[in-house]
Parts: C-alpha cells; structure tokens; sequence
C-alpha cells in the first residue's frame, strides 16, 4: 500500500493529531512510510511512536489558534524534514449548547460568547492559521496538499450544535475558496466530512450529557440513537476508514481532487 500511495518520505502535519480520527490519520500515515507532525497539546501516545521508524514522528506542542505558535510549528517540520508536502487540519473542539435555553436561559448549557469565541478561535482561525504558514512554504515548492476536517453538520445544520456546525459551514467555504486561490501553485485543497464514528476518548460523558440536554432526551436515548436507519450500512464509521480516505487524498493517487468535500458517512441522509 505505501509504494501505491507514493507518500514515502513526504512531509505530513497533522494537527489534533494524538487521538480520535487524528490518531488514526497519524498511524495510517506511519504506516505508509510518510514522515508525520503531529501538532497537539498532548504529545502522542507509545503505540503511535510505535506505528513508525525511528525519527520518523515529530511532536510539536502547538495551540492552533495562535500564530506565534503554528509558526514554531511549521518551522520545526521544515528544520527537521526539509519540507512541508501535506497539512491535515483535523484539531477541532465540539462544546453542545443552545441558541436558547426555555428551561435555564443564560444557564450553563445555552451558547455563551466564551464557548462560540472558543470553537470559532480553534475550528476556524487554527484552520486559517495552519493553512496560510503552511501553505507558504507549498507555494515556494510549487506543491502541497491540504486536507480540511469538516462535518456533515456544516451543511445539515445540528439540533444543539449550531456554534459548532457554523464553524464547520467555514470549512466548506474555505476547501472551495482556497483551491481556486492555490491551484495555480499545484496546491490541492480538500475536505473530508465524517458522519457518526465508533466511540472513543473524545465522546466524553461531559460532551454526551451536553447534547443530550440540548435535544431533550436521555444519554441512554442519545447513545440508541447514534446508529439508526438513517445510515444504510447499519454501522458506525472506523476512524481507519476515514484515515484511508485522508491518506488516499493526501497522495497524488488524487492529484485532479481539489475544491470538493467528501462525505463518509455510511450513505446517513435525513429520509
């Protein structure tokens, strides 16, 4: 697979990349013989270390939605690998809450200014902040590729979820704008829009309590409810499934993709 896929030795930055679909990303990334950036505040577990050689993984503690920050993170790519040949903007925070709380209003669980300021500084401008830094070292090699994580919530809309789904609405914007903008510089930008996934460490009881709350409904109703006749494969998503389709696009396997989201979601429509 990795002599298929050509990433051998490529230069991939991945940020929010030491758990959920980031981890999977990472792994699948190592295991394609491609050097990896993993750019998060906590540094990738012993099993991640463990998918690739010797210095071919890379920490950098790194706070998306600062720019002093991403810079020290796209100069240690460059300084360590010489290069910086794909950006996977995957880091994103996702905080349920209400436009307007009946039971509770200005309560815990409806938006406040803290928590959209808080979404918007991290799925948004981090994407922004990432995307420019690394995208100028892609148009002095003439070559790049970056990959935006959205959601199908961005152009479905999501019942107490809004905050988040706007942010990921941008992203949307941002994959077509920018593909036009970069593509005279052999620079690809693509989006890759997940449905509902197996469970991991991020679907915390915290966030689980959050959006049953806001949908009026039980944790135990919400948990029935994440795999329903909505989706026609009758699954969860794998986060490998979604990190094959990062590295696939990421190659130059897909060297005429630009400007388009793909949804995986196991077939999931609203009828």
């Amino acid at each position: 697979m990795s002599n298929w896929l050509g990433l051998d030795h490529q230069t991939v930055i991945v940020t929010g990349g030491s758990s959920g679909i980031g981890r999977a990303v990472v792994q699948t990334l190592l295991e394609n013989q491609a050097n990896v950036v993993v750019a998060d505040l906590q540094e990738p577990d012993h099993e991640t270390y463990e998918k690739g050689s010797e210095g071919q993984l890379l920490f950098v503690k790194t706070n998306v939605a600062s720019r002093e920050s991403v810079e020290n993170l796209v100069g240690q790519a460059v300084k360590n690998f010489g290069k910086v040949n794909v950006l996977v903007n995957n880091a994103g925070i996702n905080l349920p809450r209400l436009l307007v709380d009946a039971k509770e209003p200005g309560g815990h669980f409806e938006l406040s200014d803290d928590v959209l300021d808080k979404m918007i500084s991290i799925n948004q401008k981090g994407v922004f902040l990432c995307s420019q830094i690394a995208g100028r070292e892609m148009v002095k090699a003439q070559k790049g590729v970056i990959v935006n994580m959205v959601s199908e919530s961005g152009l479905e809309g999501s019942e107490g979820q809004s905050g988040y789904a706007a942010t990921k609405a941008a992203l949307y914007s941002f994959t077509r704008s920018w593909a036009k903008e970069l593509g005279k510089f052999n620079i690809r930008v693509v989006g890759v829009a997940p449905g509902i996934l197996e469970k991991t460490g991020l679907r915390t009881p915290a966030y689980e309590e959050a959006l049953a709350y806001t949908r009026g409904i039980t944790v135990e109703q919400l948990r029935k409810g994440y795999t329903n006749k909505s989706i026609p494969l009758r699954r969860d998503g794998k986060l490998k499934e979604v990190a094959d389709l990062v590295a696939y696009l990421s190659s130059d396997r897909a060297s005429y993709i630009t400007g388009t989201t793909y949804n995986i979601a196991g077939g999931k429509s609203r009828g």
